[in-house]
């Protein structure tokens, strides 16, 4: 399969010399046309006379090389090229090692990671692990590459390829425990994997090991969403694990300003928590240092400290205040 570029237009090629290439029609008056360069405007010119009578040939296929190399993001030459493609049966595997060296310089590519996806539903479960490393050197450039991570969860759920995804999680945490995009794919794994038993299974040690990471950086709000989420579906089983509003009261004794304590103790307060007398304890010493909190009830008064220690979102727990009383 010809997968280089030429190094020279596809007007010099011998095989084009029966094409007429078709410039592109901007009308009778455009007011301010593209000034292509020369390179590129031959390529698309010769692209659409062969797009346009529908060949699926060779010569095509290698014309998609030049005008992929000069635009990577051009749909339609990609769209054309999956047609050509399969009109000549090509060897996919090889086509992936060609996606790939082109991905390498364009990782933020929509079309690239399109076409990367239909070719490794093309060829199955044996690219899953082809793919899983793939996506793992981009995570390692750029750890928050959505394009990497959306394509690694879908080959993970539709190819395969669990078996070591929870360690690789932990990795990345203990490389970066303020990786959002990790947290989030730990999430995934421990709810999706089939290997693992489902978040009922799962819940009692995740907890424990997201308790941990919170007490270490009390200010990372990715570890507080992902134990609150541990729960979903299960208020009662939320509110009625000591762990959880425990959690709250130690991160609130050393710091009663930490805003992530505060708002999941002020959701665990909203669905019915009894709190402990040592939490009562906690909250009623900051009550009393503002007499215009000393009469309220424990929700208020979370809600009343949220509203100095957040005041980017004064107004939402200004809100959040009139949910309690009602």
């Amino acid at each position: 399969m010809e997968h280089s570029g030429s190094g020279s237009g596809p007007a010099s090629w011998p095989e084009m010399a029966d094409v007429v290439p078709m410039p592109q029609d901007d009308g009778p008056s455009p007011v301010v046309p593209i000034d292509y360069r020369d390179d590129f405007r031959e390529v698309m010119d010769y692209f659409r006379a062969l797009y346009f009578a529908r060949e699926l040939s060779p010569r095509a296929l290698r014309l998609t090389v030049e005008a992929i190399e000069l635009n990577p993001g051009n749909y339609t030459v990609w769209h054309f090229r999956r047609l050509i493609l399969e009109a000549l049966g090509s060897d996919l595997l090889e086509e992936m090692n060609f996606v790939n060296e082109i991905a390498e310089r364009n990782l933020k590519n929509y079309q690239i990671w399109h076409h990367k996806r239909w070719l490794a539903e093309k060829l199955g479960p044996d690219i899953a692990n082809n793919e899983l490393e793939f996506t793992m050197k981009t995570l390692a450039i750029d750890a928050k590459n959505y394009h990497a991570w959306s394509h690694r969860q879908w080959v993970l759920q539709a190819l395969g390829g669990w078996e070591a995804e929870l360690q690789y999680c932990n990795q990345l945490l203990q490389e970066d425990i303020f990786n959002n995009s990790a947290w989030n794919q730990r999430y995934l794994v421990i709810t999706r994997s089939p290997l693992l038993g489902g978040l009922a299974v799962m819940r009692d040690s995740e907890v424990d090991y997201t308790i941990e990471a919170i007490l270490a950086n009390p200010q990372n709000e990715s570890p507080w969403r992902y134990l609150k989420g541990l729960y979903k579906g299960d208020n009662n089983l939320l509110i009625s694990d000591d762990r959880i509003s425990g959690v709250c009261l130690k991160v609130l004794n050393n710091d009663w300003s930490c805003v992530f304590a505060l708002s999941l103790l002020l959701d665990l307060l909203r669905l019915g928590l009894q709190p402990s007398d040592e939490l009562k304890t906690t909250i009623e010493a900051v009550k009393n240092s503002d007499p215009q909190m000393a009469d309220t009830d424990l929700g208020t008064a979370v809600c009343s400290i949220l509203q100095k220690c957040d005041p980017l979102r004064v107004n939402y727990w200004s809100w959040y205040k009139t949910t309690l009383s009602s």
